[in-house]
């Protein structure tokens, strides 16, 4: 589609169609994707085990959805940047390391978060009031 033209609008069905084939490229393609996938499950199965309180899966489940899109948004930088330029640059390289250390940065803090959680339920830590 062009910018600021109606001409070609994908369908709101049509773009779904688009993101999911964009999810599934970016798991069939990308590692890292893979194992954020995998760390999310293991974790939903953890809190199963656990049997976590409702707003203990909202956490969960928020931080989840965070790392994966982060994942997805460094992914996606990471692919604009290879677009706009094949030779090797130092801002290309700053621009895809700036990008993969806010993954770092969210899924340290997503870890936090984990363990905080799974502390509570296995009655670790105290309440969270």
């Amino acid at each position: 589609m062009i910018p600021g033209s109606q001409k070609d609008h994908p369908s709101f069905i049509r773009s779904f169609g688009y993101a999911i084939e964009g999810f599934v490229t970016a798991v069939k393609t990308e590692r890292n994707i893979k194992v954020m996938l995998v760390a999310g499950v293991l974790t939903v199965v953890a809190g199963l085990i656990a049997q976590l309180e409702l707003i203990s899966w909202a956490l969960i489940a928020i931080c989840i959805g965070l790392v994966i899109f982060a994942e997805l948004c460094n992914t996606a930088m990471e692919a604009i940047v290879d677009l706009a330029t094949q030779e090797l640059h130092p801002l290309a390289k700053r621009a895809k390391d700036i990008a993969a250390a806010s993954v770092y940065v969210l899924s340290i803090t997503a870890a936090i978060v984990g363990i905080l959680v799974f502390a509570h339920a296995f009655g670790l830590v105290g309440s969270w009031h």
